[in-house]
């Protein structure tokens, strides 16, 4: 079960500046070496920066449509994300190619928005199978298309520095909808668009 964020903000920082200093003496070290002593600070706003996504809604993000008509497929690919997974707290790095086919007469989106959209997500505790698939449901539904893709492709720290320690393994993960499930040359258009 998720904390309220009113009870988040009342936590005393303290407790997590000396969870982290906890953390640090776990591992053999000492917290009040030099190098280490600012090191519970940095830790807390690197996990502030990289959970930030927390904050930020895909409604507010995908509001704003511009009234162009088009009504073919719009893909951005590229988008590269780092994200926490939340089994270790490792980081996952990737990229993601989203894509839509507006509905006739709803406009269409600024791409940045997009890409923002990703972030939202990615920057949460997260598992790449459900990011692919908020990322979608959120298109589905602020945009309402006739179709939408997100293609994600990431290679996990969890497995690469630890584990099973397959640092070059790639994890793919898609989620279509709409036109871009059922209809197969649009299907087809997507995943080569997306990974071209």
């Amino acid at each position: 079960m998720a904390a309220d964020p009113l009870e988040l903000e009342e936590l005393d920082p303290e407790i997590a500046l000396d969870a982290v200093q906890t953390l640090l003496l776990y591992v053999g070290e000492d917290p009040a070496r030099a190098g280490l002593r600012d090191t519970p600070s940095r830790v807390l706003r690197s996990l502030a920066e990289l959970t930030q996504g927390y904050q930020l809604d895909p409604r507010e993000i995908l509001e704003r449509t511009f009234p162009d008509e088009y009504d073919e497929m719009v893909v951005l690919r590229g988008v590269t994300f780092t994200s926490l997974c939340e089994h270790h707290m490792l980081p996952f790095v990737g990229v993601a190619s989203v894509g839509y086919v507006p509905a006739p007469g709803a406009g269409v989106v600024g791409l940045s928005k997009l890409a923002r959209l990703v972030a939202c997500f990615a920057q949460r505790l997260q598992v790449q199978e459900r990011m692919t698939t908020q990322i979608a449901d959120a298109l589905e539904e602020c945009l309402t298309p006739l179709g939408s893709g997100v293609l994600v492709e990431a290679h996990h720290s969890c497995m690469g520095c630890r584990g099973v320690r397959q640092p070059g393994a790639l994890m793919v993960t898609s989620s279509l909808r709409g036109a871009m499930r059922d209809e197969p040359e649009t299907r087809a258009e997507f995943l080569h668009l997306a990974r071209t």
